[in-house]
């Protein structure tokens, strides 16, 4: 193998060829990392869509308190910084409250409960209460598949249970629920406005 001999203070060619793909490569990560949410991102999304995430930790929890915790919880792990397409930013933001109220209640080991009313459930849209009376599970499936339009496999593995358990907790929340198609319906633009905190 030969032996690279260069005069001193000047650069190889070999070197100046590592050299400038190192600097491209560093510019092409540093105009990447641009498409990566950042921690004032998810300030941002939490503060803008405070009601909304609010509103689905309050649907899935079915209790005020729990809610809070949830949305306080997701909010800390989203500001971490962690590896998320800008694009994608606001879906990881409800996904982490999900999460979080999944660990909170496991819904899966959950027996059926019946919310008490409260000042703040009393707020939300009187259509979506019925949720609230769900069981656990049922509530958490209707929620994850029929509102927030995850799969029954994602379901399943976020929960921890066989997509069958999943289908059939879905089954169980449509025959409870009699107005299933005017709460599908309320989702979207709609159904941010089906929760509006009084201020204090």
């Amino acid at each position: 193998m030969g032996v690279w001999r260069v005069r001193p203070g000047r650069k190889s060619e070999k070197q100046i060829t590592v050299e400038v793909r190192v600097s491209q490569a560093r510019h092409a990560y540093t105009k990447g990392s641009t498409n990566y949410a950042t921690g004032e991102d998810f300030c941002r999304i939490f503060s803008d869509k405070m009601s909304d995430l609010f509103l689905l930790a309050l649907l899935l929890t079915a209790d005020a308190a729990k809610a809070e915790q949830c949305f306080v919880a997701g909010f800390g792990e989203s500001v971490k910084g962690n590896r998320v397409f800008r694009e994608w930013a606001y879906s990881w933001a409800k996904r982490t409250v999900v999460q979080h109220a999944i660990r909170l209640i496991q819904p899966v080991r959950s027996r059926a409960t019946i919310s008490e009313p409260n000042a703040v459930t009393q707020q939300i849209e009187p259509r979506l209460r019925e949720i609230l009376k769900l069981d656990p599970l049922e509530r958490f499936v209707f929620v994850m598949s029929m509102l927030e339009r995850y799969s029954y496999q994602d379901c399943s593995l976020l929960l921890g249970c066989s997509r069958q358990t999943v289908a059939n907790a879905a089954a169980r929340a449509l025959e409870h629920l009699t107005n299933v198609a005017e709460i599908v319906a309320m989702h979207g633009e709609k159904l941010p406005a089906a929760y509006a905190p009084v201020a204090q």
